[in-house]
């Protein structure tokens, strides 16, 4: 993306702040052991509105400063520090590769920050996210408050950027579809290519470094999250990450999985037989599943409500599961009663974007809020069948969940990780190859 793309999220932003100054840290250097760190990666919030990829770095907007509106504060240049940590823009850079229109050293953000905040009447700023950078900023506004004898106003109130920047980072414009398609389609080729590694007698780990693999060839710098490679029972824990378990003939696999393409994420799941064939039993649970998705990614469309994706999905499901006797009864009072989440315990979906749980309020008001043309989400739907003595042994410790990333159109929607095959003889015939 070019600077022209911040440039106008910036603008779009300022637009919606009056007279306010917006503060956006970007996300610290966390230590993983003794002096190393975990991988950096910016805040989504702060990067969505630069694309400055550094640690120690704080954006400032402020509309109508005569000169210039943004302003960023970053390391200096530091040859000796460069020479073991990698190069930096410096203040430079800031202005000349990312457009700032001022920028100042980020050690010197105590003396040079309640300036621009001085007669300002609001800050927008996203309270709780970076709890050590909340206590800043309140003494710097403090600081301004301190010289209300001098005739300087401080900003009398604190507000919530997520309430207008979330609403603009929710609809997604050509340049941002543009790299989640790529994400997808690096994402796809892994599942792709862990589907014909696997086999009886490999490890969790070991599929999940073909995964990993495939992200990195294809430009990924790292996952959109922790890859979950579930064998067997495994698959009936929603957030398994331990992914150390042997894979066995006659279990299936669920791989959860997705790369992320400059702070974009995909996210897909697919289940398949670890020995290449579908049992009986396995395929009369895995079509449930897999027509409750074809029914919620039918109902993913311009005009209707959020819920009505989970709705299609949950119906297949309950009639599925009473045709096969894991749940008995009235489908309508079923579902109103909510005993299918013995089976089926989560949404059927969320947000996708620069978070893999992206942002956006799911609710307007009391109101499930309208799907809108831009907007992208996944689609996974999911059967999780437990061991217990109550439950016919043909389906016990049987997982099995799929996962697509749709893009809301103005016709309907496309779904962007179609790359990866989920009909059980695609799946097969790609693992026979």
């Amino acid at each position: 993306m070019n600077n022209a793309v911040f440039a106008r999220r910036r603008r779009g932003l300022m637009q919606l702040m009056g007279e306010g100054a917006a503060v956006i840290p970007t996300s610290p250097l966390y230590i993983r052991n003794g002096d190393v760190h975990f991988l950096f990666r910016p805040d989504s919030d702060f990067y969505y509105l630069t694309h400055f990829p550094e640690p120690d770095a704080v954006a400032v907007l402020l509309p109508g400063r005569e000169r210039g509106e943004f302003v960023l504060f970053c390391r200096e240049k530091d040859p000796k520090r460069e020479t073991w940590d990698g190069r930096r823009e410096g203040l430079e850079g800031a202005t000349e590769n990312y457009e700032a229109d001022d920028a100042f050293p980020i050690d010197d953000i105590d003396e040079i920050l309640p300036g621009l905040l001085e007669n300002r009447s609001k800050v927008f700023y996203n309270m709780g996210r970076h709890p050590e950078f909340d206590m800043r900023l309140i003494g710097w506004v403090n600081e301004v408050k301190a010289k209300n004898r001098a005739g300087i106003s401080a900003p009398g109130e604190f507000v919530d950027l997520n309430h207008i920047l979330h609403e603009l980072r929710l609809l997604k414009r050509t340049e941002e579809i543009r790299v989640m398609k790529k994400a997808a389609r690096i994402s796809a080729a892994a599942h792709c290519r862990a589907m014909q590694y696997c086999k009886p007698g490999k490890k969790e780990y070991e599929v999940q470094a073909e995964l990993e693999y495939e992200f990195r060839k294809g430009g990924s710098r790292r996952p959109a999250y922790p890859a979950i490679v579930a064998g067997g029972a495994n698959a009936c824990i929603l957030h398994y990450i331990e992914n150390d378990a042997e894979l066995r003939d006659g279990d299936l696999l669920l791989i959860d999985a997705g790369a992320e393409i400059d702070c974009y994420a995909a996210d897909i799941t697919r289940t398949f037989p670890v020995n290449g064939k579908f049992s009986a039993d396995q395929k009369i649970l895995y079509d449930i599943v897999l027509n409750a998705q074809l029914a919620a990614i039918d109902a993913t469309k311009p005009e209707n409500k959020w819920n009505q994706t989970h709705d299609a999905a949950v119906q297949v499901l309950v009639d599925g599961l009473i045709d096969i006797g894991l749940l008995t009864g009235n489908a309508d009072e079923i579902i109103e009663n909510g005993d299918y989440r013995r089976f089926y315990m989560h949404r059927t979906g969320h947000w996708l974007g620069m978070d893999v749980h992206d942002v956006g309020d799911y609710r307007v008001g009391d109101q499930w809020r309208l799907l809108e043309p831009g907007m992208t989400l996944t689609v996974e739907p999911g059967l999780y069948i437990p061991g217990d003595d109550d439950i016919d042994p043909r389906w016990r410790n049987i997982g099995i969940r799929i996962e697509d990333d749709v893009l809301i159109t103005r016709d309907g929607n496309t779904v962007l990780t179609d790359g990866v095959p989920k009909h059980p003889a695609d799946i097969e015939a790609l693992m026979a190859q």
